[in-house]
């Protein structure tokens, strides 16, 4: 899992409350689509048109947007199914971090499974950032620094959040659920020879 300490990059902004797993992944991708290529189909049913073209309606097609690695997002980002593919379709659009008031909490575990740093912020906090973002004529910059926990908006404001320390420490050593076991393998060694001895008719 790729490291996650400092972010300073062009941000994206998506307004629309309640955007569930169906919507940033169609049910139909998460069969045969290989997971590098799911970032193509990421919000396929708002991005594209019938004849497979942008749709310019869209929001994270407009050309602000493009090349964003952090997206705001309105409440409630990543409701709905508990499918993990919703995240490798995020990453796969290139996004490292999401901000948003509130998220489906199956969502929200699954980003921190898979690289993606999701924060929470107050709900007039993401409305000012999406506001800021929403009248840029030209890519803007947000700065999110996982160590001191802070986001520096656009306007120069800084806002902290809050986050799971093992949860943080992860991201930070880039390591995912076997790659934090892994990490305590001499404990678990020691346990283990130690139970032999406790318990050897357990161990053959």
């Amino acid at each position: 899992m790729e490291k996650f300490a400092v972010l300073d990059t062009v941000a994206a902004a998506l307004p629309t409350p309640d955007i569930d797993t169906d919507m940033i992944i169609r049910i139909e991708r998460c069969v045969r689509t290989p997971r590098a290529e799911m970032g193509r189909w990421a919000f396929e049913m708002a991005r594209y048109r019938a004849d497979g073209s942008e749709d310019p309606g869209f929001p994270l097609n407009r050309a602000p947007f493009r090349r964003a690695q952090i997206l705001v997002a309105a409440e409630n980002f990543g409701c709905g199914s508990s499918r993990e593919m919703a995240v490798w379709a995020i990453a796969g659009m290139g996004f490292r971090c999401v901000i948003a008031p509130s998220f489906g909490e199956i969502f929200y575990g699954n980003c921190f499974h898979n690289g993606v740093l999701a924060i929470r912020l107050p709900a007039p906090t993401v409305d000012g950032l999406l506001a800021q973002l929403g009248a840029a004529t030209e890519p803007m910059r947000l700065g999110v620094d996982l160590p001191a926990q802070t986001v520096a908006a656009p306007d120069g404001a800084l806002h902290r959040f809050e986050i799971d320390p093992l949860r943080k420490k992860a991201l930070l050593e880039g390591l995912d659920a076997i790659g934090m076991t892994l990490a305590r393998e001499s404990e678990i060694a020691a346990w283990q020879a130690a139970d032999r001895t406790r318990r050897p008719w357990i161990w053959g």
